[in-house]
């Protein structure tokens, strides 16, 4: 049970109740992205509003472990009825503040979900542009 402190209150609230978990069938955006050193996996859906740009929900799939979890959890939170451009601004650091801290070896995890955020931002952007 040691490794269990190695997180936080926080990430451990996330991992057990990960908010925004699903997909969304018509998304407007959806990014994955994974790390085949570690093998987790995120999928990030967007339901984006194209007249004001804003994120009307967001949900994700994430296959890893309690750290992969908790930072998609996180990463949804923080970008939920933001407008894309402030989406594009969340970084890996933001999601690790917000979960009150990681572990440096799962640093990578917060790292997957910022990417996870910009992959379906680009494929927002992809659809839009067709």
């Amino acid at each position: 049970m040691e490794e269990i402190k190695m997180y936080t209150e926080k990430v451990m609230d996330h991992f057990q109740n990960p908010r925004n978990v699903g997909e969304i069938a018509d998304a407007s955006g959806v990014g994955t992205v994974g790390n085949a050193k570690c093998g987790d996996i995120m999928q990030i859906f967007l339901k984006i509003d194209d007249d004001t740009g804003v994120i009307e929900d967001v949900k994700f799939k994430t296959f890893g472990c309690g750290a992969a979890v908790a930072t998609s959890s996180m990463a949804t939170e923080l970008i939920k009825g933001k407008t894309v451009d402030e989406a594009l601004q969340l970084t890996n650091s933001a999601v690790v503040e917000a979960l009150e801290g990681l572990p440096p070896q799962k640093i990578h995890c917060s790292v997957l979900a910022e990417e996870a955020v910009k992959a379906a931002i680009d494929d927002y952007h992809k659809k839009k542009a067709e």
